[in-house]
């Protein structure tokens, strides 16, 4: 979803929770990284793989100028013909630590292997984020320092959800930043991007 897109989602849902809930937990994103600069990571469930969210983070660090919001996408199967930039599988979260950023995206609850091993990075020290399905009394948000919730039967959907973050963590008005990039700039940049094809599989 490129920039003009964005604008007009967030002109359908003004007055809504979900501008400010998006861009608070982006601000929590975005500190997160420049803060610790040791770049992010980013998980699914078994059943479920933002490799869609990866790649608009992808985008954004470019944009944004900040490399360190681009994300490792940790995946629960990895194939020998997989690339490299996705052949990264759930040991990495074993290597996890302090300075790191570690994002959990979970439309569904998550499974108890998993509820694990971001138990396992929280000890060591990394900064969690959840992001998904599970209410903020479940197991995957009582162990993020920030969880962001999004209802299966709620009236905007995890994708949304997603590109709301992505393009709020790109931008240098998330709260708690001043200045930087001006919407007016990254418009002019997307308008050559609107007829293209979405984002191939990251």
């Amino acid at each position: 979803m490129d920039a003009v897109r964005v604008a007009l989602l967030r002109e359908v849902l003004a007055g809504t929770e979900w501008l400010g809930a998006t861009r608070r937990f982006a601000g929590v994103l975005r500190a997160s990284v420049e803060r610790q600069d040791s770049g992010l990571l980013l998980v699914g469930t078994e059943r479920y793989e933002p490799w869609h969210l990866a790649a608009h983070l992808q985008d954004e660090a470019a944009w944004s100028g900040l490399p360190a919001l681009a994300p490792t996408l940790v995946r629960h199967e990895v194939r020998a013909a997989d690339p490299a930039h996705l052949s990264v599988g759930l040991g990495r979260l074993a290597a996890a630590g302090r300075g790191e950023t570690l994002l959990v995206v979970a439309p569904e609850e998550a499974g108890a292997g998993l509820l694990e091993r971001v138990d396992d990075v929280r000890r060591a020290g990394a900064t969690v984020l959840a992001l998904g399905g599970e209410d903020e009394h479940g197991e995957l948000a009582s162990l993020a320092h920030e969880s962001l919730t999004v209802p299966a039967e709620g009236e905007v959907g995890l994708d949304t959800v997603q590109h709301l973050v992505s393009a709020a963590a790109g931008e240098n008005t998330v709260p708690g930043v001043r200045g930087g990039r001006r919407w007016r700039d990254r418009l002019a940049r997307a308008a050559d991007r609107l007829m293209a094809p979405p984002p191939e599989r990251w």
